[in-house]
């Protein structure tokens, strides 16, 4: 589990990346008018999972729990996102691609396909800049449409404070506007998310 008591510094720093990356690719700005964070599935509860792409412990919890996702997305009851918290200065390139990721393909297999490319590109490759990630996401054949992270990453800001989010993994789940549960580290998360599943099947929770 990774801890930062600078996250308010990081938070700054995400803004800031988010109007000075090297541009590759042409801009699309105008015609995209995306203001939402990308999310899966729909329902009364809420599933957020809070990760950074250099962290060890979230790539462990988004592999182990893939299946679940996919399970609790299926039951039409659920919504599902994912937040990228940029405790490493690189992180917002990754999210800026795991965005545009998104924007050319929603579904959840391959959000999940993505998620575990950018994992790769930080842990195993520890790549570090921006046109080093292009080059390893085209050799992956990952597929992206441009659109404007900036409108975006303001939002992602405002959910990490929202939730007071200080450490990685994190998982929020939403049962209700008054019953809101707040899960760290993989065994804390894997126990929140199968109960979740339960309390579907069963309405037990």
């Amino acid at each position: 589990m990774i801890k930062e008591k600078k996250l308010a510094a990081f938070m700054v720093l995400f803004l800031i990346l988010s109007s000075s990356f090297i541009c590759f690719l042409p801009p699309a700005y105008a015609q995209d008018s995306v203001r939402v964070i990308p999310s899966l599935g729909k329902g009364p509860y809420e599933v957020i999972i809070f990760t950074d792409y250099y962290c060890p412990p979230c790539r462990r919890i988004d592999a182990q729990a893939e299946g679940l996702f996919k399970e609790l997305v299926a039951t039409n009851k659920v919504k599902l996102t994912f937040v990228d918290v940029p405790f490493n200065p690189v992180t917002p390139i990754y999210a800026k691609y795991y965005l545009y990721a998104v924007n050319k393909s929603p579904g959840i297999s391959n959000v999940l396909h993505v998620r575990r490319i950018l994992f790769e590109a930080a842990q195993s490759r520890h790549i570090q800049d921006e046109k080093a990630l292009l080059a390893f996401l085209i050799e992956k054949k990952v597929a992206w449409s441009p659109m404007n992270e900036r409108s975006i990453f303001p939002l992602l800001s405002a959910v990490i404070k929202e939730h007071k989010i200080d450490a990685t993994p994190t998982c929020v789940i939403k049962y209700s506007p008054a019953d809101v549960r707040k899960y760290v580290g993989t065994d804390e998360i894997w126990d929140g998310l199968t109960k979740l599943k339960l309390y579907l099947t069963t309405g037990r929770r």
